[in-house]
C-alpha cells in the first residue's frame, strides 16, 4: 500500500467509547509521530478510565477535551488550538433500543454533531489537500438482507430504525460536503464489533456479564437473526488503513465474513465461559439462555462483501470468532471475582 495521507494530529471524536478507545490506543502505540486529540462528552458509554494507561504512557502526544460534538464554538476552538489534519468521527449514539424509545438524542448527536464537525473542518482546512475527514458508519444503514447476498459499497441506503436512519443522514452530509465543498472524506461501514471494554448493553458483553452474575441471558425473537461479528482490533486496523491509504471519496465495508445466528453466537459464547469460568453448580451457561420478545424493527440479516477493501488496501480480518470470544471472555473474567460477583451496569 502506498500512503496517500500522513497522520500528524488526529482528532478522534467519541474516543472514550468502545471502538474509539481501542483506536486511540492503536494509533499512539503504533506510530510515535502521531498526536491524538480526543473529544468526548463522557455520556454513559464514554468511560475515560478506558484510556488511563494511554494517557499516562503517551502524555506528550495525547490530549483530552471534554465536550459535546454539537458545541460549534468548542469544536472551532479545538481546530484553532490543536490544528488537526485528520478527523476520525466516531462520536454517536448507537444503541438501537435507546433509539427506538428516545430518537431525539440520536438526531442531535448523530446528525447535528456530524454537521458541526464538517463545518468546522471545512472552515479550518480551506485550500488544503493534506487533510482527511473519516466518517465511521455502520452496515445497518443498508437495512436488512434476505438469506443470501451481501452488502456492497453500491448497496442502496435503506435504514429501518431511528439509529440507522440518523447514521445514514450523517453519511449523506459527509458525502455532500465532499461533493459540494471538495472536503477530503472517506467512509467506513463496520459490521457488529465486539471485544474487551465494550458497554454492557451490547449483546456479547451483556450475555457475558449476566452469565457471570448467574442471571438469565436474553435471546431476542427466534434467535435466527444473523450478524457478521468482527473483533475490535480488526475494525480499528481497517479504519486506519482507510484513513492512511484510501483515495479521497472512498467508501469501504469493513467486516470479518463470520456470520452467525444470535443463537449460535450465544451458544459458542457459553461454551467459552464453561471453559474459562465453570459454574459452581456444574450446570452449563447455556441453561441461562431464555427467550425474550423481539425488538421493533429488528433487521433479519447483515453481511458485508469486503473484497473492495481487501483488493484496494490489502486489509483483511485476522481474528477468528472463537479466538475473539476467548479474548473477550478472559477480559471479563479478569474484571470479576467468582461466579455471581459480576456487576451489571
Amino acid at each position: 500500500m502506498t500512503p496517500h495521507h500522513r497522520l500528524r494530529t488526529v482528532l478522534v471524536t467519541g474516543g472514550c467509547g468502545f471502538i474509539g478507545s481501542h483506536l486511540i490506543r492503536h494509533l499512539l502505540g503504533s506510530d510515535p509521530q502521531v498526536v491524538v486529540v480526543n473529544l468526548d462528552a463522557l455520556t454513559y458509554a464514554g468511560i475515560q478510565e478506558r484510556l488511563a494507561e494511554v494517557a499516562s504512557a503517551h502524555a506528550s502526544r495525547y490530549r483530552f477535551r471534554h465536550g459535546d460534538v454539537c458545541d460549534d464554538q468548542l469544536v472551532e476552538r479545538i481546530f484553532q488550538e490543536h490544528g488537526p489534519d485528520t478527523v476520525i468521527h466516531l462520536a454517536a449514539e448507537s444503541h438501537v433500543d435507546r433509539a427506538i424509545s428516545g430518537p431525539d438524542r440520536f438526531m442531535r448527536t448523530n446528525v447535528l454533531g456530524t454537521m458541526t464537525l464538517l463545518k468546522a473542518a471545512h472552515s479550518a482546512w480551506q485550500g488544503r489537500t493534506d487533510v482527511r475527514f473519516h466518517q465511521v458508519s455502520t452496515d445497518e444503514v443498508f437495512g436488512s438482507l434476505p438469506s443470501t447476498g451481501l452488502f456492497t459499497e453500491s448497496s442502496p441506503y435503506r435504514p429501518s430504525n431511528p439509529y440507522s436512519a440518523t447514521k445514514a443522514a450523517a453519511d449523506h452530509l459527509v458525502q455532500a460536503w465532499h461533493h459540494t465543498y471538495g472536503l477530503p472524506v472517506t467512509i467506513s461501514y463496520g459490521t457488529n464489533t465486539y471485544g474487551p471494554q465494550q458497554c454492557p448493553e451490547k449483546l456479547i458483553p451483556l450475555a457475558i456479564t449476566r452469565a457471570l452474575a448467574g442471571q438469565p441471558i436474553p435471546l431476542y425473537g427466534d434467535g435466527q437473526h444473523i450478524r457478521d461479528w468482527m473483533y475490535v482490533d480488526d475494525h480499528v486496523r481497517g479504519i486506519e488503513a482507510i484513513v492512511r491509504t484510501a483515495e479521497t471519496g472512498g467508501r469501504f465495508l469493513v467486516g470479518s465474513h463470520q456470520e452467525l445466528t444470535n443463537r449460535d453466537l450465544l451458544e459458542r459464547l457459553c461454551r467459552v465461559l464453561d471453559q474459562q469460568r465453570p459454574r459452581h453448580s456444574g450446570a452449563k451457561y447455556r441453561d441461562l439462555i431464555v427467550s425474550a420478545a423481539d425488538r421493533p424493527g429488528h433487521d433479519r440479516r447483515y453481511a458485508s462483501d469486503t473484497s473492495h477493501l481487501r483488493a484496494t488496501l490489502g486489509w483483511r480480518a485476522e481474528v477468528g470468532i472463537d479466538e475473539g470470544l476467548l479474548r473477550t471472555v478472559r477480559w471479563h473474567v479478569e474484571q470479576t471475582g467468582t461466579e455471581g460477583d459480576a456487576v451489571l451496569k
